[in-house]
């Protein structure tokens, strides 16, 4: 088996042409193999005759694994530079047929010893490959019974470079069988979904400070009061409206930048998470808004959130500080580029220059997780900068 490529282990044999006996030429495809990457010919290194194949269709081999032996001539075998150091070459038998010589044992090459782990005590093999490839017969299996590569991840794999066999899934299958096994729910189902899409992208998290002194004075002054998280929505959405390119996604070579700032804020329900959406929230006052979005959450609660509400929002905030979380890295949803979080506020002394003192003053970290494709760490760090800024007017949102 050769190198197929800088990061190809292993590849699967899916076509034999060429029976034993049959002639081959020199750079001839005598089989065709697939790996995680595309599906290639190896070729024969000289003209010569099929004298025996040690491989089966659908099965994969590493990379120096011997597939076949050829028979051939004595000056091809010196121009190769095959000489007696090498493993012994096939010999005729009494009628006829060319083989290896009895004495010379199984192909060790064939065997792809069990990985083993390089750091003691971790759950799998520090250099376990996992699911990072899959054999079309593996794929097949996974499809029937509706799982995804991501449902491998704690299997310590035994075949080339960590790969899992089937064998090896189907013994977890049957290990799962001595466990508590529940159903999980539609909605927790489509959270997973959702989550291992989104985590096809590079996603990345910058956060900081945020004083929330004026934000929280401002609120007690209200009526009705605003969430914490409609404030950092509102803001959110302003500075959006400002530059609509971090909220755009990358299709192909072009930033899509969207029609309007429709933004949603994550509600916890039964079992999951549910995004209700605040349309127009760049240009709707934030006292405008305020009894939509106590609407909007009781409804999530309640899981009867109108079609209206659902869909198309362009990013999303969440208040994880309502759970006692001071900094979390929430992950954008499969359509959207952002996610602003936002952490519990905790009384800190912040140094004052005009009183040249500490002062007790309530702060929270906000983060901004984003898509790294389409911006980078300085785009973020502006965006936020420009939202903590807007929260320190409350007034103005």
């Amino acid at each position: 088996m050769p190198q197929l490529g800088e990061s190809i282990a292993e590849a699967t044999i899916v076509s034999l042409p060429f029976q034993i006996g049959d002639l081959v030429g020199s750079d001839q495809e005598i089989m065709d193999v697939e790996t995680n990457k595309a599906t290639m010919g190896v070729t024969a290194p000289c003209d010569g005759r099929v004298v025996e194949l040690l491989v089966e269709l659908q099965q994969s081999y590493p990379v120096g694994a011997t597939l076949a032996y050829l028979e051939v001539s004595d000056e091809d075998a010196v121009r190769l530079g095959i000489d007696a150091s090498l493993p012994p070459p096939p010999v005729a038998s009494t009628n006829g047929i060319t083989a290896k010589p009895a004495t010379s044992g199984p192909d060790e090459n064939l065997k792809p010893s069990r990985v083993e782990p390089t750091v003691r005590g971790l759950p799998v093999p520090a250099n376990a490959a996992g699911a990072s490839y899959m054999s079309p017969r593996m794929k097949a299996r996974m499809n029937e019974l509706g799982l995804h590569a991501a449902d491998l991840a704690g299997i310590a794999g035994s075949g080339a470079a960590g790969r899992v066999t089937i064998d090896d899934f189907e013994k977890f299958l049957t290990k799962l069988e001595e466990h508590k096994l529940s159903p999980a729910s539609t909605m927790r189902v489509a959270v997973a979904d959702a989550m291992r899409r989104s985590w096809t992208r590079p996603i990345a998290t910058v956060g900081r400070s945020v004083a929330l002194d004026r934000l929280l004075a401002h609120r007690k002054a209200s009526n009705p009061k605003p969430g914490p998280a409609l404030y950092a929505l509102r803001a959110l959405a302003i500075a959006l409206g400002e530059n609509t390119a971090p909220a755009g996604r990358l299709i192909g070579e072009k930033i899509v930048h969207p029609k309007a700032i429709d933004v949603g804020f994550a509600v916890e329900a039964e079992d999951g998470v549910l995004v209700p959406v605040l349309r127009q929230a760049d240009t709707t006052p934030l006292q405008a808004m305020t009894a939509r979005y106590n609407e909007l959450v009781e409804l999530a609660r309640q899981r009867r959130l109108p079609a209206s509400a659902l869909g198309g929002s362009i990013a999303t905030v969440t208040n994880f500080g309502t759970f006692g979380l001071e900094w979390a890295t929430p992950i954008p949803l499969p359509e959207q580029t952002l996610v602003l979080g936002m952490g519990a506020g905790h009384v800190v002394p912040k140094w004052d220059k005009e009183k040249e003192q500490f002062l007790p003053v309530t702060e929270a970290q906000i983060t901004l997780s984003f898509d790294h494709r389409v911006l980078d760490g300085g785009g973020a760090g502006r965006l936020l900068a420009r939202i903590v800024e807007l929260l320190q007017k409350p007034e103005e949102l």
